[in-house]
């Protein structure tokens, strides 16, 4: 079986030593891909996750090599209250505006605006 293709923004679960309920179980955990490339793979979790020997991991993310069988995507659909199916966004950050990139570039430099 060949190895899936992740992307940066998936949402995948993974099998790993985590907190839930506030116990620490080894069992399926919802995360986003956070990196993706042809060797190495790192999912983020909203939730503490530990290595196996027992350190939490401080950034709540995991490097797993490709094709690993410890990810997989997403098994299970959200429902809303109102009983209907939500999809939820890739994790993404905001686009710059000219303007606000120009700022960065230099922070002396004042960017005139229309009025």
């Amino acid at each position: 079986m060949p190895a899936l293709v992740y992307s940066i923004g998936d949402i995948v679960e993974v099998y790993c030593d985590h907190k839930h309920g506030g116990r620490r179980v080894r069992d399926w955990v919802e995360g986003v891909v956070v990196h993706a490339d042809e060797r190495m793979t790192a999912i983020q979790f909203r939730v503490d996750v530990y290595l196996t020997d027992g350190w939490m991991v401080p950034d709540r993310i995991l490097w797993f090599n490709k094709g690993t069988e410890k990810i997989r995507i997403i098994r299970k659909s959200r429902i809303s209250k109102a009983g209907k199916r939500i999809t939820v966004p890739p994790l993404r950050k905001k686009a710059i505006t000219s303007k606000k990139r120009a700022a960065k570039a230099s922070p002396h430099h004042r960017v005139p605006t229309r009025k």
